[in-house]
């Protein structure tokens, strides 16, 4: 059956499934086990049976279907930009980012920093809103949390899924083939299970202007409008469908107990993601077309994480909870890709040899070790509270380097690898908090929570980059290193009230602060004193970046009427952001950088519901409404071409002004779906429709003054067949189904688009949505 968002039938206890009187979900958001209706806080909860219906394989799929939150899908190069309640300043850009600090993620307790399959899920829970005095990771708009099935140490189980699918304007056919195995190993206190996938999606996007020898052939050899067949022959060639994903995950659980007071799981999870393309096209330029990119070279991209952690969940005589998570992640991303027109915007005259190309290889390396404590009160009264400590150590190293294959200035004796800028850092983020919070039960009805959280981090950056193109030396770990270091502290609060007016009716309310540390920027130090000529490299006070904070108030109502065939959730908020982290670019190079400034407010309200008019009919449905605009104006953050595309003018700062829209998030969105249910032999027929909107998004601040764009709003329909019995089922499904074509992100504005020195620029590209997919799936349990 497909379920709502609020309202799926499947419950579950702590991390355990079981099924209550009423069917209503359970969920641990709160860090105790509630059902939706008595959780007094801003969430919303996606069941493992709505995520295999919907078939919602990774985050990216998740901000169809839950309130205030806008992810631009931008491919398997990244997890993508996820944005919730508009908290996003930043430009838009077409490779998302494989980390967020906005936001927690947890997969179960530990803390996630990778985009790992929604494979053999309980839920997923999403918590809008700052929730930094119940979670580890501080979060300054909200957390998701992935609540895995956990092993079952009295029966053995297991379930092969597999999905083979078409995707139109594609040459190939996609599948995903899948899993799971659980094997009491000792009845009733150790048991293993195993989770493990493969994912092929078949790419769409054609990288039609290949050069055939890179240095060597023309890249656009009769000029800069059109290109004869002749000039193609010689000089260029095209792959189809180079987007596509190649994805291996596996996740393996060891559970251990001596009974249900005591328990200790070891966690080992690995994925790894390739492909050879961006999601993007070249908005025409060359005559490339909507699913056509004109890259100079294919832009394959490695992105591989190892995951290890071990929690301990104990009772404590019966007093508290005590739980504990010891978490390593390892990420690692290897990418390369066409630079030529990052140096041709920078506009040193590289293209006056008309064979001009460049690439670039980015070798990045993350490892994250963190531990979290906590203890939870269990003793019953009417005091309850939670308390708790949080360690989290993150070092990063980033090896960057741009070739320009036989360019004329190339000393190729001295320079093999025809290297034109190299650049290291290194990087290292420490964070310490504590945080608790306690809810005192006034009466049956009514309760009151207060909490706080401290927090202390330390940020180290180091680094350096050198310039063999003008006789530097090759590698910058030749050059002294520079860098720097910070410290910050601090502290955010939370209030929380709520009170049910009978056992269907709740309102409640929230006053909560959410932050987000700052740290270093990924761009190498500049020597001091500044070498002559050009530099690409930060200056001391470009290194580091201070943290954001918000504050948040939200009144929110519950409610289940007409004996629960309609449930209802809606909440009003406003946000007030302070000391906005924000892209900016360094005074040497323009090297993309982040720094802080400005203020923010973001208001807007909530809704989902399901109302079901006969047994076998659920209608459900969310809409959200988010209105985030800057409040004061932010000097020069916004780079532009004084003239646009006129290349014999350089760069110009423009301010953001206050009432400038945030980019990034949808101001409106929405989903309605239907879903009938009947039963047929053994089993039941469950048809489903839903479409699912998002409103029109800008991509920067200042997008009118400061070439940006508005994309257009779109809707999308999918649907599915499907016949299900306890033991298989069989589905016929379709996403997209009218195969509508919409742009959800671009690269750079519209002042890069011209021609430099007779040579086109593609520098703006626009990221493209999956067309239509339709194919058959079966999944066979035991």
């Amino acid at each position: 059956m497909f379920t709502g968002m609020a309202f799926a039938t499947h419950a579950s206890a702590q991390e355990t499934s079981a099924v209550t009187d009423d069917e209503t979900i359970v969920v641990t958001g709160t860090r105790r086990s509630t059902t939706i209706m008595d959780t007094p806080i801003n969430i919303s909860a996606i069941s493992g049976e709505e995520l295999e219906q919907q078939r919602i394989d990774d985050v990216r799929d998740l901000s169809d279907f839950t309130p205030g939150m806008t992810i631009s899908d931008t491919g398997p190069r990244s997890t993508g930009t996820i944005v919730l309640r508009g908290l996003r300043a930043s430009d838009q850009d077409s490779f998302g980012a494989d980390a967020d600090t906005a936001l927690g993620v947890y997969l179960g307790e530990v803390p996630l920093y990778y985009d790992f399959k929604l494979l053999d899920l309980e839920r997923v829970e999403t918590l809008l809103g700052p929730q930094g005095t119940l979670y580890g990771l501080g979060t300054l708009a909200g957390a998701i949390r992935y609540i895995p099935q956990r092993p079952n140490v009295t029966d053995i189980e297991g379930e092969v899924h597999g999905r083979f699918y078409g995707k139109d304007h594609s040459g190939k056919a996609g599948y995903q083939l899948d899993g799971v195995i659980n094997l009491p190993i000792v009845t009733d206190h150790i048991a293993f299970r195993s989770a493990t996938g493969y994912y092929y999606d078949p790419g769409f996007i054609d990288y039609t202007l290949l050069l055939q020898v890179p240095g060597v052939s023309l890249p656009q050899p009769d000029g800069p409008d059109s290109i004869s067949d002749a000039g193609y022959a010689a000089n260029l060639h095209r792959r189809k469908d180079l987007n596509f994903e190649r994805t291996f995950t596996t996740r393996n659980q060891l559970l251990f107990q001596t009974t249900e007071d005591f328990k200790v799981i070891f966690t080992y999870a690995f994925q790894r993601t390739k492909t050879e393309g961006t999601q993007s096209n070249s908005a025409g330029v060359l005559g490339t077309g909507r699913y056509e990119y004109g890259g100079r070279y294919t832009e394959p991209v490695t992105r591989r994480a190892h995951l290890a952690s071990m929690e301990i969940n104990a009772n404590i005589a019966d007093i508290v909870d005590l739980v504990s998570t010891t978490a390593y992640t390892n990420v690692r991303t290897r990418a390369r890709g066409d630079v030529t027109d990052l140096l041709l915007d920078l506009d040193y005259d590289y293209e006056l040899f008309p064979a001009f190309s460049g690439w670039n290889e980015t070798d990045t390396e993350r490892e994250q070790f963190n531990q979290e404590v906590r203890l939870v009160s269990r003793h019953g009264g009417p005091f309850r509270w939670v308390v708790g400590g949080f360690y989290n150590e993150q070092k990063l190293q980033r090896d960057y380097a741009e070739h320009v294959p036989n360019h004329p200035w190339v000393d190729t004796a001295s320079n093999p690898d025809e290297l034109e800028y190299v650049s290291y850092t290194t990087s290292k983020v420490t964070e310490k908090a504590v945080f608790g919070e306690g809810t005192f039960q006034v009466t049956p009805k009514w309760q009151v929570t207060a909490g706080a959280r401290y927090f202390e981090y330390t940020s180290e950056i180091a680094g350096a980059a050198t310039l063999p193109l003008l006789g530097q030396p090759l590698s910058p770990y030749d050059l002294p290193v520079n860098g720097g270091k910070d410290t910050q502290d601090g502290w955010v609060w939370k209030f929380n009230t709520s009170y049910n007016f009978t056992p269907n009716l709740m309102l409640y309310a929230t006053y909560s602060k959410g932050y987000r540390i700052g740290g270093p920027n990924t761009v190498a130090p500049c020597q001091d004193p500044l070498p002559p000529g050009q530099n690409i490299c930060a200056l001391p006070d470009e290194l580091q970046y201070g943290p954001d904070t918000t504050k948040n108030i939200e009144v929110g109502l519950r409610a289940q009427l007409f004996n629960r065939k309609l449930s209802f959730n809606f909440n009003v908020f406003n946000i007030d952001w302070e000391g906005i982290q924000v892209a900016s670019a360094t005074v040497n190079g323009a090297t993309g950088i982040t720094v802080n400034g400005g203020t923010a407010r973001s208001r807007g309200f909530e809704t989902s519901f399901q109302v079901r008019p006969i047994r076998e009919l659920a209608i459900q449905g969310t809409y959200s409404y988010t209105d985030a605009k800057l409040t004061e104006d932010v000097p020069g953050i916004l780079t532009i071409r004084e003239t646009p595309g006129d290349y014999s003018n350089r760069f110009v700062q423009l301010d953001a002004l206050a009432g400038d829209r945030l980019p990034g998030s949808a101001k409106n969105s929405g989903s309605l779906g239907a879903t009938y249910t009947r039963p047929v032999l053994d089993g039941d027929l469950i048809a489903n429709w839903t479409a699912t909107y998002r409103g029109n998004v800008v991509t920067r601040l200042g997008w009118d003054r400061a070439y940006g764009d508005k994309l257009p709003s779109y809707v999308l329909h999918r649907a599915s067949l499907t016949y299900e019995t306890d033991k298989y089922s069989f589905t016929l499904f379709a996403n997209n189904i009218f195969d509508k074509y919409a742009v959800a992100a671009v690269d750079n504005d519209r002042s890069r688009i011209g021609v430099n020195d007779g040579v086109a620029v593609r520098y703006y590209r626009q990221t493209v949505i999956s067309p239509r997919t339709f194919g058959i799936e079966s999944r066979f349990k035991f």
